[in-house]
Parts: structure tokens; sequence; C-alpha cells
């Protein structure tokens, strides 16, 4: 996020990366790793924070109002649902995955989130 909108270069050819892969950082930001699950919490500490959107719904913030920026609809973090090899085709498995991409649960998506959590189905 920080690197597509111009505020630090990364290393190449990646799908994670972490603070040893910033090649550029001319503002000279302090990147400091920190659990998803407290950077709401830390924010009194620090000057700004990338927080998960589940995370600053359940802090009491809007995503779409309070964000400096914001991931779009391109974005290859999206949660999927997973199963063991032994069970990936059992009933109640293919069940939940047609379930989970109904256009209602996609409405309700919309709707509940506002657009700060987008339907990648």
């Amino acid at each position: 996020m920080f690197a597509a909108n111009g505020i630090i270069e990364l290393k190449t050819s990646k799908s994670d990366y972490t603070v040893e892969d910033i090649t550029k950082n001319e503002k000279k930001l302090e990147f400091i790793a920190v659990e998803g699950a407290v950077l709401v919490r830390s924010l009194d500490d620090v000057d700004a924070s990338a927080i998960n959107t589940n995370y600053a719904l359940e802090g009491g913030f809007q995503p779409l109002k309070d964000a400096l920026i914001i991931e779009g609809k391109d974005s290859p973090y999206v949660n999927i649902l997973v199963a063991r090899p032994d069970n990936k085709e059992d009933e109640s498995i293919q069940k939940l995955a047609k379930a989970l991409t109904t256009p209602d649960v996609k409405q309700f998506i919309e709707e509940k989130y506002e657009g700060a959590v987008v339907p990648a189905f």
C-alpha cells in the first residue's frame, strides 16, 4: 500500500514484504512491526498506522472516511475459504462455499461495511 502510493519503494517480484525489503524511504519513515490486533490501541504511540480493515472497524473507525490512503478493489489481500485436502469435497464445506458467495451475501457485505470491505467474488 505504501509503495503503491509512492511513499516508499520496495524490492520487486515478491508477494510478501518486510521492512528489510524497503529500498527507498526518502521521508525517513520508521516502520515498526506490531501485531494487527493491537494496532488501534497503539495509535497514541505513533504518528500513523496501517490498520487492517477488520481491526479499524472494531476500533470504531470508518475506513472510507478516516483513512488517509486505502487499498483498492485490486488488492491481493482477500479472505479465502480453505479446507483440508481430505474434506474439501465434503458436502457441508461445499454448501458453505456456495452460501458465502451468493448475491445476498455480497449485498450484505456491501451494505454492512459501506464499501470498507469489498466482496472478492
